[in-house]
């Protein structure tokens, strides 16, 4: 018996000698995995296991890289979007490295889904903010997974409350009215299409911004907005009906028919034709989007097809119509067919 023991002792010698560590290190290293591989099933089987996950991760340390690179990477591959769209993901990226600078040096293969929960929380104090920081953080871990850095996306776990969209107003009559004569007078007429086109076409502020007379075509009566233009990324065609081609051709006779659709400075001078039309933005605050909801809500009423009015509006579906644009509060047939035609007492019109 003592043979067989001194000859194990002495084959395990055997092997210690070519890892340099001597048969007290080699004991505590095989309890301390021993200990760890605690569970059901063979315990030495566990500790197998144990060591084969801990080489890939060994190996997977090596084929990461830190989130701030990361970050860096996935702007990069955001090249070809749009200004905006990069001002944004570039905004909460730095505010999320600002408000938790811990993020910077930390392998994006090791980041938790916990931890991304408790980043977004503390850096972003509404849940709408959580909600955007949320898809801009899932987009650098997108790139991640692509680049090999990381197995999944831990972003996919995080699961936030649903965000209550509340209800959007849309204009009066009489706040149409006061908008419209503020648009021919503020500025000698040089906002005019802009708000008529935002107003009765339900193009979106920012796609305004981008649009050009070279775009509008009054003979066939449609707006072409590019994709690299629109919001979704998506071409779309949007009709021009009476009582918007009369102010379009408004603004063409006042000079204002060709280059830019905005003037200078569009930012400022909208501004400043909402205070002159009434929303001094204390008592009377202008809400964001309440024209396209106001085109979207008169248009449904009259014209009864949610199809097309999907379609104008550049959406895949019409769920987003039904839960969030349309209000039809104040909205009758009456004051819908009088929208539409324009018919109101105005300057303008």
């Amino acid at each position: 018996m003592k043979e067989e023991i001194s000859a194990m002792d002495h084959a395990a010698l055997c092997i210690l000698r070519k890892t340099g560590l001597d048969v007290v290190e080699a004991a505590q290293l095989a309890r301390e995995l021993l200990q760890a591989s605690k569970g059901r099933g063979s315990r030495r089987k566990r500790a197998r296991e144990c060591i084969r996950l801990g080489e890939e991760a060994l190996i997977a340390r090596g084929k990461t890289v830190t989130f701030r690179r990361a970050v860096d990477e996935a702007m990069e591959a955001r090249y070809d979007r749009r200004k905006r769209t990069r001002d944004d993901f570039r905004y909460i990226n730095r505010r999320l490295l600002r408000c938790c600078p811990e993020m910077a040096r930390r392998p994006v293969r090791f980041i938790k889904p916990q931890e991304c929960r408790t980043w977004l929380e503390k850096s972003f104090g509404t849940l709408r903010q959580r909600h955007k920081a949320r898809l801009v953080l899932s987009g650098v871990f997108g790139t991640a997974v692509k680049r090999g850095w990381c197995r999944e996306n831990p972003v996919a776990y995080v699961d936030l409350p649903r965000l209550k969209e509340s209800s959007i107003p849309v204009l009066s009559l009489e706040e149409m009215r006061r908008l419209l004569a503020a648009a021919e007078e503020y500025a000698s007429g040089a906002c005019l299409a802009a708000v008529g086109l935002m107003l009765y076409a339900g193009i979106r502020p920012e796609e305004v911004r981008r649009l050009d007379w070279a775009q509008i075509d009054l003979r066939e009566g449609v707006v072409s907005l590019r994709a690299r233009h629109s919001k979704t990324g998506g071409a779309r065609i949007v009709t021009i009906r009476p009582v918007l081609r009369n102010l379009l051709e408004r603004a063409a006779a006042m000079g204002f028919g060709a280059g830019s659709v905005c003037p200078r400075n569009w930012p400022a001078k909208w501004r400043a034709l909402r205070r002159l039309a009434g929303w001094d933005g204390k008592e009377n605050k202008w809400t964001a989007d309440i024209l396209r909801h106001t085109f979207a809500s008169y248009f449904a009423r009259h014209f009864k097809n949610l199809n097309v009015l999907q379609l104008e509006m550049g959406h895949s579906s019409s769920d987003l119509l039904r839960t969030r644009y349309l209000n039809m509060e104040g909205v009758t047939e009456m004051t819908a067919a009088i929208f539409w035609s324009g018919c109101w007492k105005s300057k303008v019109l």
